[in-house]
């Protein structure tokens, strides 16, 4: 019975695992930008894709329409979603709302190494400003939201770490519809500024810089539909 019941657990954390190993190549894939918003996530699809059942695939779909990344419907299945105007408006605003509040944690608690980090994130995404082509956007945008994301991981609050990874996510839906790419020089600038307001222990600066710099990325919007990819397209199959 012990050997059974052992037995089904290794089997339960195998699911488990894999299902979040799904989750997580999509979700990296939306976020990058590699997958469209509005992009067919059919269950056969995605486990042909990653060889496993449509139970496992149903399962990682359902994980990231918790998150808001995935949309599934009725009779039609499941697609990435494809936030309206209204609904960028307030991704942002949640952003204004929660990322200054991040930020005064991390202040508190910030040390000489988390700094260095910091920078060297900037040094990163420095390098993907300057080079072109589609595939260095998709990475530039990705350092960008690792940037925002290694602050809230500063702040050591894990469920503002939490809200963070979702709107950080659900940004990058925003900016694969609506985003243009003349404000990404401008907000690594941004970024910098901010990390030299830390190191000074300048909290209110510090807030003030990211209020600015959610502003600027909001105002790049020009709320028209981007091409995007879809599911073979993103994963080059």
């Amino acid at each position: 019975m012990k050997q059974t019941a052992g037995a089904l657990q290794a089997a339960d954390d195998s699911a488990e695992t894999s299902t979040q190993q799904i989750r997580d190549a999509i979700r990296d894939a939306i976020v990058e930008r590699r997958l469209a918003p509005g992009a067919k996530l059919s269950e056969a699809d995605v486990g042909n894709l990653f060889n496993v059942s449509r139970t496992l695939a149903r399962a990682a779909l359902q994980a990231l329409s918790y998150e808001g990344l995935v949309s599934v419907e009725k009779n039609r299945g499941a697609f990435v979603a494809y936030p309206s105007p209204e609904e960028a408006r307030q991704i942002f605003a949640a952003r204004r709302l929660v990322e200054p509040g991040i930020l005064l944690e991390a202040a508190a608690r910030i040390s000489p190494a988390d700094i260095q980090h910091l920078r060297q994130l900037l040094l990163l995404e420095g390098r993907l400003v300057e080079e072109h082509g589609s595939a260095a956007r998709r990475a530039e945008i990705k350092a960008s939201g690792d940037f925002h994301l290694a602050i809230a991981v500063i702040s050591g609050n894990a469920i503002m770490q939490r809200f963070m990874e979702e709107l950080v996510a659900r940004s990058s839906l925003v900016i694969a519809l609506y985003g243009q790419s003349t404000a990404s020089s401008c907000g690594h600038h941004e970024h910098g500024e901010i990390v030299d307001a830390l190191e000074q222990k300048d909290s209110d600066r510090a807030c003030r810089l990211m209020l600015q710099h959610i502003a600027h990325i909001e105002t790049d919007l020009d709320m028209r539909e981007r091409k995007g990819f879809n599911l073979k397209e993103a994963f080059d199959i």
